[in-house]
């Protein structure tokens, strides 16, 4: 059977510049809806996280709030239950590139404190491009193409258009002051990437070569479904 790899954020906390651990993790939606349509689509899920560590869904993305309602944020929490393969990841190190038809990264928060500077991570984003296999990063997942910057300052994603979660959305977030760096300045700055972005929180996506990224949560299953298409 086809199979797609979930890498996920180990980190149940961020960070921030004076020290706090703001609670986080991966957010749900990010996860599960592109989840939801590879297994539709008859695909086998596997993930790997650093170390692992069964991932954590960052409590807020289980709300009410960020689901529509009580209702959604039901049907949230019964297909994270449901989603038994996240809860049993591989260590990053241990996958094979060979055995998998695409990688996705979902975001959140957490992946801004263990994925920039994660070398096995980066170095499995490295070999996925060179495969030709679709590489998917979807809002603070594209925090994890900052660990494939080589000493000598490039990365084999420098040049590439892409987008992750904007230096607006971050300040609507609300933690943009606080944050030790924000990702689209890095993604600019350090990584060397052709970054894009739409209007704070619309769903956004964009596709070079064999690089697939959504800008924000409602990006991440239009995403998922776009990484479809190009496995058809």
């Amino acid at each position: 059977m086809a199979k797609i790899l979930f890498v996920i954020t180990a980190s149940d906390h961020w960070t921030l510049a004076d020290g706090t651990r703001q609670p986080a993790g991966f957010w749900a939606e990010e996860a599960l809806g592109p989840y939801q349509v590879f297994k539709k689509a008859g695909y086998e899920i596997a993930t790997a996280t650093p170390g692992g560590v069964p991932p954590t869904a960052d409590a807020l993305s289980l709300t009410p709030d960020f689901n529509g309602g009580e209702e959604g944020a039901e049907r949230m929490r019964t297909t994270l239950r449901e989603a038994t393969e996240l809860a049993q990841p591989l260590r990053i190190e241990d996958v094979r590139v060979d055995d998998y038809d695409a990688v996705f990264y979902p975001g959140g928060w957490g992946p801004m404190e263990d994925l920039p500077d994660n070398a096995e991570s980066g170095k499995l984003l490295t070999e996925w491009l060179a495969s030709g296999k679709p590489v998917s990063l979807v809002c603070h997942g594209p925090a994890a193409l900052l660990a494939t910057i080589g000493p000598d300052g490039t990365s084999p994603f420098t040049g590439y258009r892409l987008t992750g979660l904007s230096n607006a959305e971050e300040k609507q977030n609300g933690l943009a002051d606080r944050a030790k760096w924000l990702l689209q300045d890095r993604l600019v700055n350090d990584l060397g990437a052709d970054y894009r972005e739409a209007d704070p929180f619309t769903p956004h996506l964009e596709v070079d070569r064999t690089l697939f990224t959504g800008q924000n949560p409602g990006s991440a299953t239009p995403l998922a479904q776009e990484v479809l298409k190009a496995l058809s």
